[in-house]
């Protein structure tokens, strides 16, 4: 499963103020078929088979475009981990949260 961090911003849209256009490619990912999502306060989390992310990021990049934007800078990072199928962002959150446990228990 492919995890992808994106973040889609529009150029020249007269306004500093971004959250019109990421409500709208919210509702864009909303109708995505295969993947599982979630905004964070700089970007959107995307997880799901690389064909169906890439679909999704293809998408959110011309969102702003249909809601009027002229330019468009969109950034991507990817993991995509075929050695474990099931890796998932809880999965990796769980697992460095494991570790620091770990840690606070050991003795000095």
């Amino acid at each position: 499963m492919a995890i992808a961090e994106v973040t889609v911003i529009p150029i020249g849209t007269g306004t500093t103020s971004l959250s019109s256009y990421v409500a709208d490619m919210q509702k864009v990912l909303e109708n995505q078929r295969g993947i599982t999502y979630q905004l964070t306060s700089m970007s959107t989390i995307i997880e799901g088979p690389l064909n169906e992310v890439f679909t999704a990021i293809a998408a959110l990049h011309e969102a702003p475009f249909l809601s009027g934007a002229q330019r468009v800078s969109t950034s991507v990072k990817i993991d995509d981990r075929r050695d474990k199928p099931d890796a998932s962002s809880v999965q990796k959150l769980q697992s460095v949260q494991d570790k620091l446990a770990s840690r606070q228990t050991r003795p000095n």
